[in-house]
């Protein structure tokens, strides 16, 4: 186990620009998970990390020393990428010893490592089959013991549930938070999905564009996003946008007319520039209450989502944008009918122009909104 500082970690190629001025302090066992869309630089800064690409500029720091210029072995780091890559021609023993056989560990060591780790991740059983024997989750269990097997300081893996189907990926997805459990090793996580950002990590960090947008724990992101971005990015379905205008209203915060809605007062300061400026009022779908309307009134359902549990509702706004809110299962509400929204104000967040969210109207606003559960 081991502790990770990364300070104003660059990376360009050429003269593209990947990653910029990313800092971020990782403690002994925590498990992070880096997440963001395609091309939003997670996976460069994993191999930075990793040692598999160079820094351009910055330092990073693996218990408090500077390994720039450290080979991945001698970073202490284990592995696990996106393809299992696994040697078809080796049993599953032979797999996860190959790493230690390589580092020409004596064979006690061998034996002893690899049944260990194979009893950890439950491969014990199968440590003579060869990969094409295996189901797709069994081959990621040994791609990530071949990892372990090294015992590594830290623990990193590369959107290693991509290649699987649903129900195999939320089968692995516990098994690896099992081990994490079990294990107490630091652990850094690339994905894409935000759906296995917030049921594995600790700590997320949203990354857009090379830059870090927010850090947190998966609450933090989903209850008081930064910016639009974060709150657009966590949760699903994501958060319903609407442009409103709005204007001060004393210690009470701001008032708002929201198209469709109708005026409210939300506990949000607006900045001094801010003021009968445009602003984006964001609001989630569990957040938002429908009710039957009375003739053209409110918003037109075109589609009801029916999922078990709950249900969805599609509704059409004025310029053709859709907005999304949950409704009971079944639903007492039907295609082409209409119904009127609202919410609590506690539970809206608004953003100005630049995309930042505002802040509460003061600290016992922003108490009342930390304790909602």
């Amino acid at each position: 186990m081991a502790s990770l500082t990364l300070e104003k970690i660059n990376k360009r190629f050429g003269a593209t620009r990947v990653i910029e001025e990313v800092s971020l302090d990782i403690k002994d066992g925590e498990f992070v998970v880096f997440v963001g869309p395609s091309g939003c630089g997670k996976s460069t800064l994993l191999r930075l990390i990793a040692g598999l690409e160079s820094i351009t500029h910055g330092d990073l720091m693996i218990d408090g020393q500077r390994v720039n210029d450290l080979t991945p072995p001698e970073r202490g780091i284990g592995m696990v990428f996106q393809s299992y890559a696994l040697y078809p021609h080796m049993s599953v023993y032979d797999n996860i010893a190959f790493g230690l056989k390589l580092a020409k560990s004596e064979k006690q060591t061998v034996d002893e490592r690899v049944r260990r780790t194979a009893k950890i991740l439950q491969l014990d059983g199968l440590l003579d089959r060869l990969p094409k024997a295996l189901s797709g989750g069994q081959r990621q269990r040994v791609a990530i013991g071949r990892a372990m097997a090294r015992e590594p300081k830290i623990l990193l893996f590369d959107e290693p549930l991509s290649n699987l189907d649903a129900a195999l990926r939320v089968q692995t997805r516990n098994e690896i938070a099992h081990l994490h459990e079990r294990l107490g090793s630091t652990m850094i996580y690339v994905t894409h999905d935000q759906v296995e950002a917030m049921t594995l990590a600790d700590r997320i960090v949203v990354l857009n564009d090379g830059y870090v947008e927010q850090t947190g724990s998966p609450r933090e992101l989903y209850e008081q996003p930064a910016s639009r971005f974060v709150a657009g990015f966590i949760g699903s379905p994501k958060m319903n946008f609407l442009d409103v205008d709005a204007r001060a209203e004393g210690d009470a915060g701001c008032r708002i007319q929201v198209p469709g809605i109708g005026e409210r007062v939300l506990p949000r300061r607006l900045a001094g520039d801010s003021d009968d400026a445009p602003l984006t009022l964001g609001v989630r779908p569990e957040h938002l209450t429908p009710t039957t309307a009375a003739g053209e009134a409110g918003f037109r359902i075109v589609n009801v989502e029916y999922l078990g549990s709950e249900a969805y509702l599609y509704l059409e706004t004025s310029n053709s944008d859709t907005l999304v809110c949950r409704s009971e299962a079944p639903s007492p509400f039907a295609r082409g009918e209409r119904v009127t929204l609202d919410f609590a104000p506690q539970r809206a967040h608004l953003f100005d122009h630049d995309g930042r969210a505002l802040p509460p109207a003061d600290v016992e606003q922003m108490s009342t909104q930390a304790t909602i559960s």
